[in-house]
């Protein structure tokens, strides 16, 4: 097993032997492809927290397959567990077995004690944007109504009914006819009100307005099947909700028979310093999307957990082939004893205020940092141009200066994400278990990459 103890590059990036793979990507591959175009990486191997190219150069990686890599590359304790499972299963459909029966007892015993007797599980295709799918689908059947509201700024997937309750207009302007019925209303994103309100003169009115359009004979939008929201918009830019608007948005659908749907997609599995998010806002939804880190090694799986008040559902309702992916069960119930044997909700929240000082520190060095958001280790910095008047031109300036400092930590030995709307936030998504010397390193390399690509 490789060992890595520091970042080191030791080529320009790409490398020539990355250069090569990545021409025959090139030549080879749909051009949809996203990531190898802003990481120009060709990996040969990864351990832990590190990602080793092609040409020997190691990169401290915060961005752990989007979110997927929760224990970073290759646990041992789950990858002996994937490799124990391969000898006995790997497929099994949607058929009972101890690997599928160990996963879904443990999680459901990671519910909070008043959801865990009532919830039931779906096992859906490998992916959140199915899961997402599946939960709509639910939703609609349950209640025999067909609209859906979802929220500004949000992202559920790129499928048809996923890309249909995203926020993002730009991918759905290229694909005509959406899922009908989909309504969007604004999310409590304080730093840019939609409402165009400061803190001091709001009392949750982006809460308040949906409340008032779903109780109002003329608001023009019948009771929807589901809500449906992120309590951290993560490819919206870290933005997480406020504790108001969370806990108004569920007494409102609550009130009015509406299931609330939570997609925990990027945000569950311990990334927030809570198993869910949603716990941290003292709320109970009906059904909640899991998916990315379910098995803290990289292998697909998605689930939905929900309300048995909601499984009216006929047999064969939401299908799909690789739900049995038995490899995956073990691998998660792997690392759910990794989780709790190496204490790694607390040390996700004691990493998460060390890379919130961090932060802070940083936007107070750097001119161009206009807004610091987080929530355990999911952190992002917004860029704003600090020499134009906001407008399209100093968007534009920002987008290439979030870019910039991403290419430059790159340079350096960090793998970070760009998000947000218009790619002006520099992200980070660390595994749970990193140390306190990865995160100085992370941030010593930020420093550094802001300064560069700022000045």
């Amino acid at each position: 097993m490789t060992s890595y103890g520091a970042p080191a590059v030791r080529t320009a990036v790409p490398g020539p032997r990355s250069q090569e793979y990545l021409a025959r990507q090139e030549d080879a591959e749909s051009n949809a492809r996203s990531y190898p175009r802003r990481l120009p990486l060709a990996v040969a191997r990864a351990q832990g927290s590190y990602i080793e190219d092609v040409d020997g150069n190691v990169f401290l990686d915060f961005l752990t397959g989007a979110g997927v890599l929760s224990l970073g590359h290759n646990h041992p304790v789950v990858a002996d567990a994937v490799r124990r499972q391969l000898g006995d299963l790997v497929h099994g459909l949607d058929l009972p077995t101890p690997a599928k029966e160990d996963f879904t007892a443990r999680q459901l015993a990671m519910l909070p004690g008043g959801m865990r007797e009532r919830m039931k599980m779906h096992f859906c295709g490998p992916t959140g944007a199915n899961g997402v799918e599946a939960a709509i689908k639910l939703c609609k059947i349950a209640t025999g109504r067909s609209e859906i509201i979802s929220f500004q700024g949000g992202f559920h997937g790129s499928t048809a009914g996923a890309m249909a309750v995203t926020g993002n207009t730009e991918t759905k302007s290229q694909v005509g006819g959406a899922m009908p019925g989909v309504h969007f209303f604004p999310y409590s994103f304080c730093a840019h009100c939609p409402l165009g309100l400061t803190p001091d003169s709001c009392t949750t009115n982006c809460a308040t307005y949906l409340e008032r359009v779903l109780t109002d004979a003329n608001g023009g939008i019948t009771l929807p099947a589901a809500v449906i929201m992120e309590m951290v918009q993560g490819e919206g830019g870290v933005v997480p909700a406020t504790m108001e608007f969370a806990r108004q948005v569920r007494e409102v659908t609550r009130r009015l028979g509406i299931p609330l749907i939570v997609d925990e997609v990027q945000t569950g599995c311990g990334r927030t310093g809570t198993w869910y998010a949603f716990e941290q806002y003292g709320i109970e939804p009906d059904v909640v999307v899991a998916s990315k880190a379910l098995s803290g090694i990289g292998l697909p799986v998605a689930v939905i957990l929900y309300d048995r008040a909601l499984d009216v559902w006929e047999p064969g309702a939401h299908i799909g082939t690789f739900r049995g992916n038995q490899l995956a069960f073990a691998a998660g119930v792997a690392a759910l004893d990794v989780v709790r044997d190496e204490g790694l909700l607390e040390n996700v929240r004691i990493r998460g205020e060390q890379l919130g000082k961090h932060f802070t520190a940083l936007r107070e060095r750097n001119r161009w940092i206009s807004d610091i958001r987080g929530m355990g280790l999911m952190w992002g910095a917004e860029l704003a141009d600090p020499d134009r008047p906001a407008g399209p031109e100093a968007r534009a300036a920002a987008t290439a200066a979030a870019r910039a400092v991403q290419s430059a930590a790159l340079r350096l030995g960090l793998i970070c994400e760009v998000g947000g709307r218009d790619d002006i936030v520099v992200r980070l998504l660390p595994p749970l278990n990193v140390t306190a010397e990865q995160i100085d390193f992370a941030a010593d390399i930020l420093e550094r990459a802001f300064a560069e690509a700022t000045r």
